[in-house]
């Protein structure tokens, strides 16, 4: 289980690194790619034997969401958040982007808005544009490190023409583990809204000691009736170029209308996504997070204090998600300026903060999820980038 074996992904089809000098016009081949949400390590050795068992079988023929398939995805819900759910609440999408754009599609109209809560993961705004829907921005309130909601503000820039609220738990760029009493407001918020839940947890596994993830249907079951929550591997276990997720759907007739849609657009997941997938959700691929978790403790250890040692930066304390979100306000230079360090001097490429909404004006985010050697390096290029300030 090593996490610092060195992999070069460039020229092997990686939109992280062969799009790196198209998107943010850094080289990779001199830079850095530490943008979107992907790792740059090998998946669980468990993952690796599955894939070689189907290619030596050498039949792939038409499949379905097997009963292995669910019952691993059920083991893997009990085990390690011990959340009970039944097969038939699980219905399988093209990943958790494609759930997104469905749940839009489902249960709202073009024009209808949508509520987010930001700065947040930067496809919600996106898939809601994409579809004709309005963002309605919700800020988080931030005291010191942390984000907090502020449901009263929020209350206020509803226009009444809202269907949905995109959810995000645990937070993404800012890694927050949200309570279970925070949940609950937020589907109470919901329901005096009348508003579909749609909670996206596909960092629900990359959570670090001392924070407790707890799924929404947990915190919540009361607001079943309205809840759908998405969940994937492909973040735990890098595979999200097998383009599968799962949407849980308790109600039944939420889950009638989104299994209606999937039927007319004739989708089904990809024979050998099942066989990961079933390999990945199981005790050897559990040990394998695990070890993974650890690795990405001494990263963001590493990073954290390199990076809050430059005078103006400070990376905001991670409960989850190996994405660390970076505030460049002390500085006092506008956010090009620091984009243009980030990109010319130390030729790293990363997520913009803009680019998550409001909240967002200020930051970067920086992926962390690769060798540590690498994380190293981007200390140091960091460093040498703002050295003028130290």
């Amino acid at each position: 289980m090593s996490f610092d074996d060195p992999i070069d992904r460039r020229g092997t089809n990686s939109s992280k690194w062969d799009k790196m000098e198209t998107l943010y016009d850094v080289s990779p081949k001199d830079g850095l790619a530490m943008w979107t949400a992907d790792s740059d390590y090998a998946t669980a050795p468990c993952v690796i034997d599955a894939i070689r068992k189907a290619a030596d079988h050498g039949v792939f023929g038409y499949s379905w969401d097997h009963p292995d398939y669910l019952a691993a995805v059920q083991w893997w819900m009990k085990t390690r958040h011990n959340w009970e759910i039944e097969q038939d609440w699980i219905l399988t999408s093209q990943g958790l982007g494609n759930a997104i754009a469905l749940s839009l599609d489902v249960w709202s109209e073009p024009d209808d808005g949508v509520v987010t809560f930001t700065p947040v993961y930067h496809e919600f705004a996106h898939k809601i544009a994409k579809t004709g829907r309005k963002l309605t921005e919700c800020p988080l309130k931030r005291e010191g490190d942390t984000y907090f909601l502020d449901l009263d503000d929020a209350q206020s820039r509803l226009t009444g023409s809202e269907k949905l609220l995109l959810w995000c738990s645990p937070q993404n760029p800012s890694g927050r583990v949200w309570t279970p009493e925070e949940l609950r407001s937020v589907a109470e918020f919901a329901k005096r809204n009348d508003l579909i839940l749609v909670a996206d947890e596909i960092h629900h596994d990359l959570v670090y000691a001392g924070s407790t993830f707890v799924p929404m249907d947990i915190a919540a079951p009361e607001a079943r009736d309205r809840t759908v929550t998405l969940t994937a591997s492909s973040k735990t276990f890098n595979i999200a170029g097998q383009r599968t997720g799962n949407m849980i759907i308790p109600d039944d007739t939420l889950r009638a209308a989104m299994k209606h849609r999937l039927n007319t657009l004739d989708y089904g997941a990809g024979s050998l996504a099942i066989n990961m997938i079933t390999a990945a959700y199981s005790p050897e691929g559990a040990k394998w997070v695990d070890a993974q978790l650890a690795h990405l403790e001494g990263n963001r250890q590493i990073f954290d204090q390199a990076i809050n040692a430059i005078p103006g930066l400070k990376s905001l304390p991670l409960q989850s998600t190996y994405l660390a979100w970076v505030d460049f306000s002390g500085t006092g230079m506008t956010h090009d300026e620091v984009a243009a360090r980030i990109r010319d001097v130390a030729k790293i490429a990363v997520s913009q903060g803009p680019s998550f909404g409001t909240g967002g004006e200020t930051f970067q985010r920086f992926n962390l999820a690769t060798q540590r050697s690498r994380v190293v390096e981007a200390c140091e290029r960091m460093r040498h980038a703002f050295s003028d300030l130290q």
